[in-house]
């Protein structure tokens, strides 16, 4: 177990930032998270990301990817967010980083997809 935890942490970091952040929580543009964002993994797994309620930095997402689907509530910091094995990071004009980690439920692998994402 101690070697997933490993790798998720690793690969988390290396998608908007490679050290952990100190700064302190801003209030965001909420224009420029809200609404839905969608593309492809490599693997041809399409995803999709609706972002609302942009309040200061706290958003609701909805994240579906294949059977998965996950609900919360989110706190934007350094352009960035996690809901479940997912971490979405914004790029700007129209654009994000994602990267979820999927795990293989036949041999436990851990693998890091990582894919851009569109405002739609």
């Amino acid at each position: 177990m101690s070697d997933l935890m490993s790798i998720l942490q690793n690969n988390y970091l290396t998608v908007g930032q490679t050290t952990p952040s100190k700064s302190k929580y801003v209030n965001v543009n909420a224009d420029d998270y809200k609404g839905t964002w969608t593309g492809q993994y490599g693997n041809g797994t399409k995803f999709l990301f609706q972002i609302s309620n942009v309040q200061g930095f706290r958003a609701t997402v909805k994240y579906q990817s294949g059977s998965t689907t996950s609900y919360g509530q989110v706190l934007i910091k350094d352009s960035s967010f996690r809901i479940g094995d997912s971490k979405f990071y914004l790029t700007g004009n129209g654009t994000a980083q994602i990267a979820t980690a999927i795990t293989d439920a036949y041999t436990g692998n851990v693998t890091l997809t990582q894919a851009t994402a569109t405002q739609g």
